[in-house]
């Protein structure tokens, strides 16, 4: 398949509500539409995580970023445009759907959300992830490829079966041409500008 073909299909997938096994510019990812809570329910399902665990989703840009946040610190917008790693912030102000409502392609699911309201979003360095989310026009989710509480694949040779037979639509492997192989550092911020490091 070319890239074009490929991005086409993981786009139906994620439209119809399914979950994709994709590359992200860190590691390998599950991922689903971040507005639909029924299918980020299937990826916590299939993680055998707790759903009290929040998420980090993927956007194609700050617009994006924008549409999903009350208001963006002026310190994330500073650090996105000057950042060169894959970094995530966690935006405070989330604008997320309730419990037992229907998906709402205007807000996050409840389930992508902490308890404080706030939600790790990254703008990847990888290409592809960001014309993937651009052509949605929502947020990915983007959480790692392993059962909860095992070691978070390197590679795509190193992700359980079980993960793989789980999800709706596996990206090939040679569309990962941008993975690290690490986890992005994780940066929290408040709208007045409170900075606190959670992972460097």
């Amino acid at each position: 398949m070319k890239a074009e073909e490929i991005l086409a299909e993981a786009l139906c997938v994620l439209r119809e509500g399914g979950i994709i096994l994709y590359p992200t510019d860190t590691v390998w990812g599950i991922g689903c539409d971040a507005t639909n809570p029924e299918a980020v329910a299937r990826v916590f399902e299939i993680k055998n995580r707790p759903e009290a665990k929040s998420l980090v989703l993927l956007a194609s840009d700050l617009d994006m970023v924008a549409k999903y946040i009350r208001e963006i610190p002026s310190m994330a917008i500073d650090l996105v445009e000057v950042n060169d790693a894959p970094m995530t912030i966690i935006y405070p102000g989330a604008l997320a759907s309730k419990p037992g409502e229907p998906a709402d392609r205007r807000r996050l699911a409840y389930n992508t959300v902490a308890e404080d309201g706030t939600v790790g979003i990254r703008i990847p360095m990888a290409r592809w992830c960001r014309d993937l989310a651009h052509k949605l026009g929502r947020p990915l989710v983007s959480t790692s490829a392993n059962i909860s509480g095992e070691p978070t694949p390197q590679r795509f040779s190193d992700i359980s079966p079980a993960i793989k037979d789980a999800v709706d639509f596996v990206v090939p492997p040679s569309v990962d041409t941008e993975s690290t192989g690490r986890a992005s550092q994780i940066i929290k911020i408040g709208l007045r500008g409170e900075v606190e490091i959670i992972r460097k």
